[in-house]
């Protein structure tokens, strides 16, 4: 395990804001996790466990360790006719991990591909798109608490899954290491198709007749026509969380705006989008000096060049700003910002 001073994390951040971390190291195995842990200098410090660096501000310079987690390897641990367990380690590629899946003929994530991050920060977001989230298919995980070393696992329920959020944001925030991740995977066809996307690029019949490749690249391509890639546009995908409301606020603002988009989620709790908010407040497309919202996704905020953290993070005030005055509703960032 190296660990090196004052290190560029340009590269690691998907915004691709250039700030420097005072120390920084790379986790490839257990020794070098179990090393880092048993570190004193670590422990006193401020730190961070970075995966793919997909969701994620830096808005000034760390001050403190920044580990990045490389663990790979993915494992069947049980099967039967129906369903499959697999485990995959937290320093896997995300979207490695699907076509992993896809390509063994597992269904349950093909929703969820080319979703950037790594299979350990899934849990922690419980990431989700195209009507799937992670938690649907989420069987268990293993880690390590951060301050004491202890080993803990938890299942479905013990992780507090809910919308973009886990306990791993809350209780254990910053303070527990995920290290594998277990999923419970169908083996027999099952799509998951109610999500609107979908119906623009499906044909009638369709849904009986595509394979699981063919859906996994399905998602792909709605995702590239939506979405701008991080190598071009530095971005962290969905900057804001989609709002959650009650049937009375619903109300009011259909009063005033008879298109706005809105799903229920619950009996007395809707959601309504946060990208329509956004545009509706004349913000899609819009730039400020070197950042500004994708051309096709008001929700996406991109560094058009080498704008700072804190550039980023005052223009989202600004959206926060015109959501909150037009509308009277709040928006709250998806992204973690340091």
């Amino acid at each position: 395990m190296e660990i090196v001073e004052n290190y560029s994390l340009k590269k690691l951040n998907t915004f691709g804001v250039d700030v420097s971390v005072r120390f920084y190291v790379e986790l490839k195995n257990e020794n070098d996790i179990n090393e880092l842990l048993e570190n004193q200098e670590f422990k006193k410090e401020k730190k961070l466990f970075l995966g793919g660096g997909s969701n994620i501000l830096f808005t000034k310079e760390f001050d403190g360790w920044i580990a990045k987690i490389s663990t790979k390897g993915n494992r069947v641990i049980e099967e039967n006719e129906k369903e499959v367990l697999v485990e995959s380690s937290a320093g896997e590629k995300w979207n490695d991990f699907v076509t992993y899946c896809v390509e063994k003929g597992f269904y349950g994530v093909e929703n969820l591909s080319l979703i950037p991050g790594t299979v350990g920060a899934a849990p922690i977001q419980n990431i989700g798109a195209y009507g799937a989230e992670l938690k649907d298919v989420f069987e268990s995980l293993e880690g390590i608490i951060i301050q004491t070393g202890e080993k803990k696992s938890f299942n479905k329920k013990e992780c507090q899954f809910d919308y973009r959020n886990s306990i791993f944001k809350k209780k254990y925030k910053d303070d527990f290491l995920i290290t594998k991740v277990t999923f419970r995977l169908n083996k027999e066809k099952k799509f998951n198709f109610n999500y609107r996307a979908f119906q623009s690029y499906l044909k009638p019949g369709d849904q009986n007749k595509l394979t699981l490749r063919e859906v996994s690249e399905l998602v792909k391509k709605i995702r590239r026509d939506k979405l701008p890639n991080p190598q071009k546009y530095g971005n962290a995908g969905s900057f804001f969380k989609n709002p959650e409301v009650d049937a009375d606020k619903i109300h009011e603002l259909q009063e005033s705006f008879a298109d706005l988009v809105h799903f229920k989620v619950e009996n007395d709790k809707y959601k309504i989008s946060a990208g329509w908010l956004i545009e509706k407040c004349g913000f899609r497309g819009k730039n400020i000096g070197k950042v500004g919202t994708y051309k096709k996704q008001a929700l996406v905020i991109i560094n058009f060049g080498d704008a700072t953290g804190d550039e980023i993070k005052k223009f989202s005030e600004s959206i926060q700003k015109a959501v909150l005055n037009k509308f009277g509703v709040n928006l709250t960032p998806e992204v973690n910002i340091y």
